[in-house]
């Protein structure tokens, strides 16, 4: 959420900002209710200032033997004035919360200005040593190779649930829980994340606190009957551990790393490319979050999307980083990398990953802070978050980019000793 003291003094930074996440204009409609809140603040201090005064004084008055009965009443006059105006400047108030609600992060300064994904800039490419983007056999594609081999069964997880629900069976099981497994294994190992196991049902506030309610509730589920809601990631039961908490500046940066199954109705989204494992409702994926200092944010950024480089490199799978424009930002990050592993079958590249910083965006909606050592100032901290990785477009690659020319799957190196196979078929 954005900070009103910050709007009312930037107010044609916002204003650009805004513009350039293609988001409305609030800054006037801000100003104008931030200028009434102050003055029915200033009415009211000065109304409770004055209560005080005259209620300091009754002792003395009545010890005096003075009638205070029209002092009495006019504090009453005061006190129900008091109480108008506190009414109303909790209903401006209110209209402020909502409005900022409903108002996206702005854009960091380094993020290049974009109306849409076109305007995405490519910042490097990884290609394993000896890869090419040409095959000299009949490349099938993740659907044809998991109905061959017995490991993806699409239509019948259509059958059990829905389109969108995917079906593992056999050593396609095996083969994700292997890689999740891994993939956890590798940051608790190499870059010393701390595992968290999360609920996958969240509460309303949990939703509110990243970002996730209002402004994208269409694409959730949700359990009428008790109030909650399944997790769309990770990120949201992880950040939202420190809901309401102040930190101590030694404990930070602090990096969670967990596994969570995720739901998304992808409300919307019909009509986009959406077979197999390119769009589905239910996924699984490896979550990375932290909690940063201001001053160190963007390089904890720089280190997370390098977290999730290294499972891909290990994995040996070609991949490429793009810096997301302005208009292709998510409505809490300020600055993101998109991840996207290369499909072979499809011909393109497919997103995986995303790594974001958030600034202190989330973290003053989730009232998260720490306290300064030297100063004992309290102030918002800065949370990130990334996926380390998902695995449905990953499975993708993975399958793709390792079949032989006889349709079967060779087993990453790295994920052997958690699958207890070479290969697959």
């Amino acid at each position: 959420m954005l900070d009103v003291k910050f709007i009312r003094e930037n107010p044609e930074l916002v204003k650009q900002g805004l513009l350039n996440k293609n988001a409305a204009n609030i800054v006037d409609e801000i100003l104008k209710l931030d200028e009434e809140r102050r003055v029915l603040i200033l009415k009211s201090d000065e109304l409770k200032a004055k209560r005080n005064q005259v209620s300091s004084q009754i002792p003395q008055m009545k010890k005096a033997g003075q009638d205070t009965t029209a002092v009495f009443a006019e504090m009453k006059l005061v006190g129900d004035e008091i109480a108008l105006l506190d009414g109303q400047l909790k209903g401006i108030e209110d209209q402020i919360e909502e409005i900022l609600r409903n108002t996206p992060n702005l854009a960091h300064s380094s993020v290049p200005v974009g109306r849409s994904a076109e305007d995405n800039v490519e910042v490097r490419k990884w290609l394993p040593e000896g890869f090419t983007f040409e095959n000299d056999f009949k490349v099938l594609d993740h659907i044809e190779l998991g109905k061959k081999l017995s490991v993806l069964d699409f239509e019948r997880g259509t059958k059990i649930t829905g389109s969108g629900f995917p079906l593992y069976t056999g050593k396609g099981a095996t083969l994700e829980r292997s890689l999740i497994n891994f993939m956890l294994d590798y940051h608790l190992q190499h870059h010393g994340y701390k595992e968290i196991l999360p609920p996958v049902l969240v509460n309303r506030e949990s939703m509110k606190g990243t970002g996730q309610i209002p402004k994208m509730e269409e694409d959730m589920y949700f359990i009428e009957k008790d109030g909650l809601y399944p997790i769309p990631t990770a990120e949201v039961p992880i950040t939202n551990i420190h809901r309401d908490e102040i930190l101590n500046e030694k404990d930070l940066t602090i990096k969670y790393v967990g596994y969570s199954p995720c739901f998304r109705r992808e409300a919307g989204s019909y009509g986009k490319e959406s077979k197999g494992f390119l769009r589905v409702h239910q996924f699984n994926k490896v979550e990375m979050v932290k909690f940063s200092k201001p001053e160190i944010s963007y390089d904890e950024l720089e280190l997370m999307v390098n977290d999730a480089e290294d499972i891909l490199k290990a994995l040996n799978i070609p991949y490429r980083i793009l810096m997301l424009c302005t208009g292709d930002l998510s409505f809490s990050a300020a600055k993101c990398y998109d991840i996207e592993t290369w499909s072979p079958a499809e011909n393109k590249w497919l997103e995986a990953s995303s790594c974001s910083n958030f600034e202190a965006f989330q973290a003053r909606r989730a009232n998260i802070k720490f306290r300064r050592e030297q100063t004992k100032k309290v102030e918002f901290v800065h949370t990130l978050n990334g996926s380390g990785l998902a695995t449905s477009r990953l499975m993708v690659s993975l399958l793709e980019n390792n079949q032989t020319p006889e349709g079967k799957i060779i087993v990453p190196k790295v994920l052997q000793k958690y699958t207890g196979f070479e290969i697959i078929g």
